[in-house]
């Protein structure tokens, strides 16, 4: 069965072809300035080299139409007809309470997402924007829903309610979703596989870190716990993102600054985080990591920051788990930077943590970084959202 991947961003569009009986990848590739000028597309079929050609695309609909020229291209397609696709897989970022796994797409399915639009107003409206332009040029081909939410619903109550009045959950549904569910889901399992053991019998804590990052706490196969909430602004610090913070701060901004709640905002979406802590060196970890080993203050203070909001994420479900048998990092700085994975687990000897420096030093590979004598394992685990996507696509269709 070949599921093809859509990702749908306000103006990008990502997307893989995925063999799901081998689970190899036949076809990826990004639309990227989709209504703005000089609007690009690239892809890349298995085994040949990249090709980038640059479009016009006016709309999300002409995106689906040149992937699907790109896939069927005679000469550098890897399907001969579009009839070969079996399936598409669409990410679909917030499902609110609605959804508490990934669905067949129907019209009851688009009105329940766009129910929600409003937790996710960048995200959700972009993402069904892909569906229909699937629905428009595949009609009849079985389309799916997986949502980044969806992991995350089987938290209990002492776990997604916040401390407001509760009468806000009631009529708002005000309370913490999480998010990159379908990384999380895709991590703790494989880091079961990896440890030879039920996925079922693992209290496991995974640390997506990127320009977004969150922490979650996987008990049994299930999550009871995660470090991103009503959005993606809560929790760990981030690129560009302050993560928590006193609510009162925002109003301090807004009359110090004699500015406006939308704006404050926006600089706690945009303009904080790393970036902001840094002294607006950068939110690229790359450029804090190069910054710190050159003795830089904002970088130094900006990684060292992020490190420790980690760390007390780590320990704090720790304890709501009553113990970790498994640390795992993930996502492109916890693929690919030694040295923040160092700060982080060279503060966890109180669990009996242990780092192996040479394994360590490894970046993007499937690897156990913790010592032999180590209590808990601490694993890099490259995360594949996209393959989880095919897998939950493929079982729902089959």
């Amino acid at each position: 069965m070949k599921i093809l991947v859509i990702n749908c961003g306000s103006s990008s569009l990502k997307f893989q072809l995925i063999d799901s009986a081998s689970e190899e990848v036949l076809c990826k590739g990004l639309c990227e300035r989709i209504g703005i000028d000089g609007s690009v597309i690239g892809y890349t079929p298995a085994g040949k080299d990249k090709i980038v050609k640059e479009v016009p695309m006016p709309d999300h609909n002409k995106a689906i139409e040149l992937v699907i020229e790109a896939l069927t291209d005679p000469e550098t397609g890897v399907v001969k007809e579009l009839s070969e696709i079996d399936a598409v897989g669409h990410r679909i970022v917030h499902g609110g309470e609605a959804f508490t796994k990934s669905v067949i797409i129907n019209d009851e399915v688009i009105k329940a997402i766009e129910d929600v639009s409003d937790l996710a107003p960048l995200h959700n409206p972009a993402n069904l924007i892909g569906v229909r332009a699937c629905m428009k040029a595949m009609p009849g081909v079985p389309m799916v829903a997986v949502f980044d939410t969806a992991f995350h619903q089987t938290m209990p109550e002492e776990a997604y309610l916040y401390g407001v009045w509760y009468g806000y959950y009631e009529k708002f549904r005000v309370r913490r979703y999480g998010f990159h569910g379908t990384s999380h889901a895709y991590v703790s399992a494989k880091a079961a596989e990896i440890l030879g053991k039920p996925y079922d019998s693992l209290k496991t804590i995974v640390c997506h870190l990127g320009n977004g990052a969150s922490v979650s706490a996987v008990k049994e196969g299930r999550c009871i716990d995660t470090s991103m909430g009503l959005t993606p602004l809560e929790g760990l610090l981030m690129g560009t993102r302050s993560g928590d913070l006193d609510p009162s701060v925002v109003e301090y901004i807004a009359n110090k600054e004699g500015t406006d709640i939308k704006n404050v905002m926006n600089i706690l979406n945009k303009k904080s985080g790393v970036y902001g802590l840094s002294g607006d060196l950068s939110s690229d970890f790359r450029d804090l990591e190069a910054g710190y080993n050159k003795g830089d203050a904002g970088a130094i203070r900006a990684v060292n920051t992020f490190a420790y909001r980690v760390v007390k994420y780590i320990g704090a479900y720790a304890a709501a788990m009553n113990g970790v048998d498994c640390i795992c990092f993930t996502a492109g700085v916890g693929e690919n930077s030694p040295m923040v994975r160092k700060l982080v687990l060279e503060r966890l000897g109180y669990l009996g943590v242990t780092l192996d420096e040479e394994a360590n030093s490894t970046r993007g590979k499937e690897i156990c970084i913790s010592g032999p004598d180590s209590r808990v394992k601490a694993l890099v685990v490259p995360t594949n959202e996209e393959l989880a996507i095919a897998r939950d696509t493929a079982a729902l269709v089959k």
